[in-house]
Formats: C-alpha cells, sequence, structure tokens
C-alpha cells in the first residue's frame, strides 16, 4: 500500500500549490512534521493518499512520471480541471479503466484514473 507520492515545485511556489491541489482539486492541507517544515512545500491528503510537494532550486516539471489518483466520477474531474484552465487529455488504451492526463499548477503530469464496474 503506498503512503505517499512526492512531486517537485519550484522555490516559492506554496501560494499556487495551495490554490492547486486545495482549491481545484480539494484536497485537505495537513501540516509539515517541525522538522521538515523549514524545507518549504506543502503536504496534501486526498481520499486514502498524501501528496507532498518538496521545493527544487532547480526546478523542471515531470512530464513523464506522475501519480495516478483513483476518482470516481472522472468526468466530474476532468470538468473541474477544464474550467480551471488545465488541460485534460482521456486514454483509452489501458483495459479496464478510464483515465485522463492532466497538470497541475507547476507542470507536473497527473493522471486520473476510474476503474471499469
Amino acid at each position: 500500500m503506498l503512503h505517499h507520492v512526492q512531486l517537485a515545485c519550484p522555490p516559492g511556489s506554496e501560494d499556487a500549490s495551495r490554490e492547486f491541489y486545495g482549491g481545484v482539486l480539494g484536497f485537505t492541507e495537513i501540516p509539515k512534521p517541525p522538522a521538515l517544515a523549514a524545507r518549504a512545500g506543502c503536504w496534501f491528503r486526498g481520499d486514502g493518499f498524501e501528496l507532498h510537494l518538496g521545493v527544487e532550486d532547480d526546478f523542471r516539471p515531470a512530464r513523464k512520471a506522475h501519480p495516478g489518483i483513483l476518482v470516481r466520477d472522472l468526468d466530474g474531474w476532468a470538468r473541474r480541471l477544464a474550467d480551471a484552465g488545465y488541460p485534460v487529455t482521456f486514454a483509452d488504451d489501458v483495459p479496464g479503466m478510464r483515465r485522463f492526463h492532466s497538470e497541475d499548477c507547476h507542470g507536473n503530469r497527473l493522471e486520473f484514473v476510474e476503474p471499469f464496474g
């Protein structure tokens, strides 16, 4: 079982991260442990997982590597992201699931997955 995924973000991007992950996606921000809080970045909790954003000085977005976020109502999630101005690209090449790719406010690739049945 997976506990969390960490994605990179650029320095000073915590507010944009909060707006995207907290506002657009509706994840709950959780406090970082005090020993890690000084490193900047922010952490979020979704439905059964955590997503940690860590600051990288030489940040480059992950264009291939990505978390696969399991959701219900895939079309609703796609509308939510599209309405907020983020790309939505459906893919039908994996049997047994519906999915689409998007990206976060930093350009990191994200995959949203809804299993059939």
